[in-house]
């Protein structure tokens, strides 16, 4: 039986995150206290009106504080009892989530009247800590809409079976900050920029002519042949830690050209070896 744990910060997009998981057929319940979860899960597996089971659980701040604290430990419990249980967390930026909350005029769960918005965001990071240290997926939504976390949570979670490691190749700009939910962080700024290139400025890393030009380039094929030997050699001992999902981001300054091009480089050499291969390019707001 597999149960996805759906947390996060309030306003990141955990409620999306559900109701994509249960458009995919997971039985789905939101806010429950953790240690109901085991007693949920033998209800189902008791009932013989689904096959092969699956559910997702959502959980936030709104449980209690000793149940937050006791959070690892309820999760050992969990997969003591031969269940496949995986936790998903989802984040954003401070900035962005007071933006969202001042859009949709909702109030934080823990702002009960007296305490500045800012303050409950950081409360809340601060109450999660725990969750987001047994975390096998940190997805950042302050870059993605509500379609790109549709699809990243199907992408993700369900069509990758639970024993195969999930591979994401990001590309981004520094001028943006790092991605948050990044694991390998490589800087491809020393190479050619097109950007100094008049008629490739407006262009990105997957138009031909910038293409042609950065394949034009022999530091930027030394540069994907050692990212490509370096991760190769590397990959297989994450999967040996169990590790399900793995983010290898690429960034140059702006996220147009190079680290998008490099980024499909990478994709593409290890979509031909390995499965469950995905790519997302953060400036160009693209998944696929």
């Amino acid at each position: 039986m597999r149960i996805i744990i759906v947390s996060g910060l309030s306003g990141s997009g955990k409620t999306i995150a559900l109701q994509t998981l249960e458009d995919l057929d997971y039985y789905c319940v939101d806010n429950l206290p953790f240690k109901l979860i085991l007693p949920l899960a033998r209800e189902i597996l008791a009932s013989s009106d689904i096959a092969t089971p699956a559910v997702a659980v959502g959980v936030d701040a709104r449980n209690f504080i000793d149940e937050l604290h006791r959070f690892p430990a309820t999760l050992a419990e969990l997969r003591a009892c031969d269940l496949d249980v995986e936790v998903l967390f989802l984040q954003a930026a401070d900035k962005v989530l007071l933006k969202r909350y001042s859009e949709s005029r909702r109030r934080h769960p823990l702002d009960l009247g007296s305490v500045p918005l800012a303050e409950a965001i950081r409360d809340e990071r601060r109450l999660l800590e725990p969750i987001v240290a047994c975390a096998d997926l940190i997805v950042d939504t302050s870059e993605t809409n509500v379609y790109q976390l549709r699809e990243l949570i199907r992408v993700r979670l369900h069509e990758t079976p639970r024993e195969a490691m999930s591979l994401l190749f990001e590309s981004f700009g520094f001028k943006n900050g790092l991605p948050a939910d990044a694991d390998f962080v490589f800087d491809v700024r020393a190479l050619p920029n097109p950007h100094w290139e008049p008629q490739l400025r407006p262009q990105t890393g997957l138009d031909r002519d910038v293409i042609e030009f950065l394949e034009a380039q022999p530091t930027v094929l030394a540069m994907i042949a050692d990212l490509c030997q370096f991760l190769e050699g590397w990959l297989p001992q994450f999967e040996a830690s169990e590790r399900s999902y793995l983010t290898v981001c690429v960034g140059c300054t702006g996220g147009q050209h190079r680290s998008v091009y490099i980024a499909e480089a990478l994709a593409r050499y290890f979509g031909e070896i390995r499965d469950h291969v995905m790519i997302r390019h953060r400036e160009l707001n693209l998944v696929k």
